[in-house]
């Protein structure tokens, strides 16, 4: 990071990012095409968890490349300037690096839909077998995370 004035560095402060996230970007690469989506998600020590439809471009993107970038904001709004090249932004962000990894087994995928829930909502219902081998879910793990907070122009 070109700034480590800006960069966060302790884990407990990423994950807390993290935590407060609601939606996180999921990168991939079409055949050298970027191609970012918004996505709902679950986190725990280091990966992320997603859900989707079996079909779908996403899918296709990684099943042939399954390296990923996920990132998230919190806390964004404008810093007023002066000028107009002057102003800046307030946020705080999380950038992870990664490979996507399919989850198969049942449980698994249970345990990941469970996390992925358990951000949005205090309950649910329990998952059918049926709704489980209907949803594809992936993971993806981290090998590299870093964060970055700004409350000031530049």
């Amino acid at each position: 990071m070109r700034r480590k004035d800006k960069e966060i560095v302790d884990i407990k402060d990423i994950e807390s990012v993290i935590a407060k996230a609601q939606v996180c970007r999921l990168a991939l690469s079409d055949q050298g095409q970027p191609y970012v989506i918004p996505m709902n998600f679950g986190y725990s020590s280091g990966v992320f968890y997603f859900h989707s439809a079996h079909q779908g471009r996403k899918i296709e993107i990684l099943r042939k490349n399954p390296l990923a970038c996920v990132e998230l904001d919190i806390g964004v709004e404008p810093v007023p300037g002066d000028g107009p090249c002057e102003w800046g932004m307030r946020f705080q962000s999380v950038a992870a690096m990664g490979e996507a990894v399919f989850i198969e087994d049942l449980e698994e995928k249970k345990k990941a839909l469970d996390l992925i829930m358990a951000r949005y909502t205090e309950s649910w219902p329990p998952f059918s077998e049926a709704s489980l081998k209907n949803t594809t879910v992936f993971a993806v793990n981290t090998r590299e995370m870093t964060g970055k907070q700004s409350g000031q122009p530049g």
